[in-house]
């Protein structure tokens, strides 16, 4: 059997002390409509990834509200992720190894077939996160009452061709399919319900509870990181779509006016990302050229709790990517009434409205000219991060994507 995610239950009335009451009666309801109704997560990684950090919190939710949420973890080897982080690639408009297609195909779907095999059936509702378990429906051998939901999560509104034709027909089988935006939705997808729902962030993590700046200081000065410097700080995953160099680029050419600056580049490894080795590698040699760079990871002790000190400690957060599904470090940072300099890419403008799309960023030159301005305006910071938190208070907490899910799952059942 597929590894099955051990987690427990939280309790969604937490929720009424910083969300709309009336949202949360009406995820309750919605709950109370479905009880007992069994619905399985399905992903490639139980952590490393937005996917694994959405559904750690997420399923409890469910769980809480009477249904019988689960979250099963597929297996693959080094060359099936290498196949499907490729893919991923692709759907963000990389390049596709057309010429080996066909091996690809094979041993893509043998690694599906396999872990359906080893799939749990007995769900009234399967939700496959992107591309990798995306041909588990194909070979899933479920009772046909059973719906099937895929998730894609990147930004796939300009994939490459060749890669979206080889994904499209097992998604199609799904009986609905979920973007971010709409922007995201290819033109050529023929599936019976298409919807679209942005991710969501829950407060109560490691990740996002309260702590007091002047902890969080202290914790980030432990590890080497000066007194007195203005910080600056990407949380991403090693990955060459966050343009973990522009930042550093951005960075050097701020700190041409701001001496005393300092950036932190923060990532996490993921089991499914063969890729991220080599990037974290490289990384590693650009920020060796300054000591006022440093790169910390989940390897070396810098875990959730770590990432929310930095978030709280930072001047403030860059998340410079040049493609994004959503990028829910931004409203986690946002959360913390930390400011944002971000990508005009992908989800995070639906963050990062109001004021805060001033500083949207197309170039390493834009991103540059924030960072002074921010590190010599203070004031402006503290306002951003107050609208900031007003933002993801109102769209992108936890209780409005239940809502929007169980939405989704209700007119399924109900046909």
């Amino acid at each position: 059997m597929l590894h099955k995610i051990s987690l427990g239950r939280s309790d969604i009335n937490r929720y009424r002390q910083i969300d709309n009451s009336e949202l949360v009666d009406e995820v309750v309801a919605l709950g109370r409509d479905l009880k007992g109704l069994r619905l399985c997560h399905i992903n490639s990684t139980p952590f490393g990834g937005g996917v694994a950090e959405l559904l750690v919190s997420y399923i409890p939710l469910l769980r809480s509200l009477g249904i019988n949420a689960d979250w099963q973890v597929i297996r693959g080897d080094h060359r099936f992720f290498t196949i499907t982080k490729g893919l991923h690639n692709a759907l963000q408009g990389a390049p596709f190894d057309a010429v080996n297609k066909e091996n690809i195909r094979r041993a893509y779907l043998s690694n599906n077939l396999t872990n359906a095999r080893e799939l749990d059936p007995n769900y009234d509702v399967f939700i496959v996160n992107d591309p990798q378990p995306a041909a588990l429906r194909h070979f899933s051998t479920t009772h046909n009452s059973t719906k099937w939901i895929w998730r894609c999560h990147v930004d796939s509104s300009e994939p490459n061709q060749a890669a979206w034709d080889f994904l499209r027909p097992y998604v199609e089988e799904h009986d609905a399919a979920v973007f971010t935006t709409k922007t995201f939705i290819p033109k050529d997808l023929h599936i019976s319900k298409i919807v679209t729902m942005t991710p969501a962030i829950c407060p109560f993590t490691s990740k996002n509870m309260f702590i007091e700046r002047g902890l969080c200081r202290e914790l980030v000065e432990n590890l080497g990181f000066g007194h007195h410097h203005h910080l600056i700080t990407q949380v991403s995953r090693f990955d060459r779509w966050k343009d973990p160099f522009g930042t550093i680029a951005a960075y050097q050419l701020a700190k041409q006016k701001v001496p005393d600056l300092q950036l932190a580049m923060i990532g996490s490894f993921a089991q499914d990302d063969p890729e991220s080795t080599d990037m974290y590698a490289a990384i590693h040699t650009e920020a060796n050229k300054d000591d006022d760079i440093f790169v910390c990871s989940n390897l070396t002790g810098v875990g959730n709790m770590e990432v929310n000190a930095f978030q709280r400690a930072s001047d403030i957060i860059i998340q410079k990517s040049i493609r994004e599904g959503f990028g829910l470090v931004v409203s986690e940072a946002l959360w913390k009434e930390t400011p944002v300099i971000a990508g005009n890419v992908g989800g995070i403008p639906l963050q990062m409205t109001g004021e805060l799309s001033n500083y949207l960023v197309d170039t390493v030159e834009g991103c540059a000219e924030k960072i002074v301005y921010l590190l010599s305006n203070p004031s402006v910071g503290k306002r951003l991060g107050r609208e900031g938190k007003a933002i993801v208070t109102q769209k992108f907490l936890m209780p409005r994507l239940i809502r929007d899910e169980l939405s989704l799952v209700k007119s399924l059942v109900n046909h």
